[in-house]
């Protein structure tokens, strides 16, 4: 149970929460007050904005000052609740995974074998580590709005601030985000240059952990796809853009077209793995993200307010490379190809829909442990045996 205050506090609008509604400030500075709560104190002139009354749906500028009445916990003790206890380690780790840093932003060389996120039998991720960039209780935690597969490296974005995760997911949603990976492919593709178009959906019988080519019933997805240099026929080092964001997209896509990544056991079998110096492990890495800022917190020195940050390759992934003959310079240098064409606004939009829709399932298993006692109870009175009817 949340503890209240027994005075009324005042808050200044940040500019993280510039033009955002009321009740959104609400939810994401004070989240123990619920919108029926809010709208009461707004119905009846006790929540206040420069000293006017406001509605739940009032937008709300820069430097206004909020008036809560008595009953709201301070800023900072929600978030005090929700930190981890890290070991020395722990933050020295997360730390070292931290390229670029800016006011919005925290990137990281996400290591291969980390998983993102917490699951079933997974106790060690990234979300895990945020606390380690948490330095006392009135700076909000940092938030995943993106994802990589556990086995893949590289560039992975976090949101320092609620206003900026929401600005990101926006950019990742409507596709504006430009994400270029590079990736060691079994065989040598015929083809060098061109666009994978192949929708996917999830594979019978897996349990939704694996993906496949579904003509008729996958939803649609590209990837556009360069060859930068080949091994004879045995490999080749590819570019890869995804301009969809399914599960495990360019892992399908490569084994789709005969030409699975290397160390992809999931989905290229025993063809995917190389003899010789060639490790085991994938080689499937996030090397570039470009993505523009939220406006009011765009970084000094960044062109336009765009996020440009390139994640070298682990270990592995560069020994296989240098056993190959492969030079990453071959790649860096050659110019990143057009951006894709502008979307309708019909396509943002079933886009935007796509993206609430993957980020309700992601949250479903959270809250699914979280009412796992409530969920039981509730199923052993539905399963109750009924009493035959007269």
């Amino acid at each position: 149970m949340s503890r209240t205050s027994p005075a009324v506090r005042q808050f200044t609008v940040s500019a993280d929460d510039d033009g955002i509604r009321l009740d959104r400030w609400f939810k994401r500075n004070l989240p123990q007050i619920g919108f029926a709560t809010v709208s009461r104190w707004a119905r009846t002139g006790q929540v206040r904005v420069d000293g006017k009354r406001a509605r739940p749906e009032d937008r709300l500028a820069e430097g206004q000052v909020l008036r809560v009445p008595p009953g709201a916990d301070a800023r900072g003790s929600a978030k005090a609740r929700k930190r981890r206890e890290l070991t020395a380690e722990d933050i020295a780790e997360a730390r070292a995974m931290v390229i670029r840093e800016t006011p919005s932003a925290i990137v990281l060389n996400k290591p291969p074998g980390l998983a993102t996120q917490g699951g079933s039998k997974t106790t060690r991720h990234v979300d895990g580590l945020l606390d380690a960039f948490v330095d006392d209780e009135d700076t909000p935690r940092p938030r995943l709005v993106h994802r990589l597969d556990k086995d893949t490296s590289g560039v992975l974005l976090i949101a320092k601030t609620p206003g900026s995760a929401a600005a990101f997911s926006k950019r990742f949603s409507g596709r504006s985000a430009r994400k270029v990976y590079w990736a060691l492919v079994v065989g040598r593709p015929e083809v060098s240059e061109g666009t994978i178009d192949a929708p996917l959906a999830k594979q019978p019988g897996t349990g939704g952990e694996k993906m496949h080519v579904d003509e008729e019933n996958g939803q649609s997805a590209k990837t556009r796809y360069r060859v930068i240099d080949r091994a004879s026929d045995k490999a080749a080092w590819v570019e890869l853009e995804p301009l969809t964001g399914r599960t495990h997209q360019l892992r399908v896509h490569m084994a789709a077209i005969g030409h699975p990544i290397v160390g992809d056991g999931k989905y290229g079998g025993r063809d995917a793995f190389l003899t010789g110096a060639i490790s085991r492990k994938m080689h499937l890495h996030a090397r570039r993200l470009i993505i523009a800022e939220p406006s009011n917190t765009a970084a000094k020195g960044t062109a336009g307010g765009k996020l440009d940050v390139t994640a070298d390759l682990p270990e592995h992934f560069a020994a296989s490379m240098e056993a190959l003959g492969f030079n990453p310079a071959m790649s860096d240098a050659a110019p990143l190809r057009d951006e894709p064409p502008a979307r309708t606004p019909a396509e943002k939009k079933q886009a935007a829909r796509q993206h609430a829709k993957q980020y309700r399932k992601n949250r479903r298993g959270e809250r699914r442990s979280r009412t796992t006692s409530a969920g039981t109870a509730k199923k052993k009175a539905r399963t109750k045996p009924k009493g035959r009817r007269l």
